[in-house]
């Protein structure tokens, strides 16, 4: 059967064969993992899930947790889970291992999870305030969000 290797996810697609790869499902990113991962992952869903209304949904190679923002994400790796967890503070702890400036107010922290024991204090805590954070808008210089007010006219 003629085809071609789509150049995004390596994947054989026969001739006439309708292909989408960015259109996936937490199914699909989650199939390959080990039991560790998978029992760990099924704890950091159910955590997440547990803090409130939410979206969660699979794009690419992650799969995203948002409010009105992203606050966190996972991208299922063969030997972990990768969470990258949005914060407006720089987190000093053993399990981050690197904190990137995300934006001006936000700092992207990278968690690897290898097990279902790891989904717990300080990370959930993180989770919580990500989530809580998520929320809340950012915060404007002064002057900026206050309406001007109006002129008043004087009668003649």
């Amino acid at each position: 059967m003629a085809g071609r290797v789509c150049h995004h996810c390596k994947q054989t697609i026969g001739e006439g064969e309708e292909h989408d790869c960015w259109t996936t499902t937490e199914a699909a990113l989650t199939k390959g993992l080990s039991g560790d991962l998978l029992d760990a992952w099924e704890r950091l869903r159910e955590t997440a899930a547990a803090f409130g209304e939410q979206r969660i949904y699979a794009s690419h190679k992650s799969i995203m947790f948002s409010r009105k923002t992203c606050y966190f994400f996972v991208r299922p790796k063969s030997k972990a889970l990768e969470l990258c967890v949005f914060l407006d503070r720089e987190l000093t702890a053993p399990q981050v291992r690197r904190a990137d400036r995300a934006s001006k107010s936000k700092v992207a922290h990278v968690i690897h999870i290898t097990h279902r024991d790891e989904v717990e204090p300080p990370i959930t805590d993180w989770l919580r305030e990500a989530y809580t954070l998520s929320d809340v808008p950012s915060s404007k210089p002064a002057g900026k969000s206050q309406p001007k007010p109006a002129k008043i006219r004087k009668r003649a």
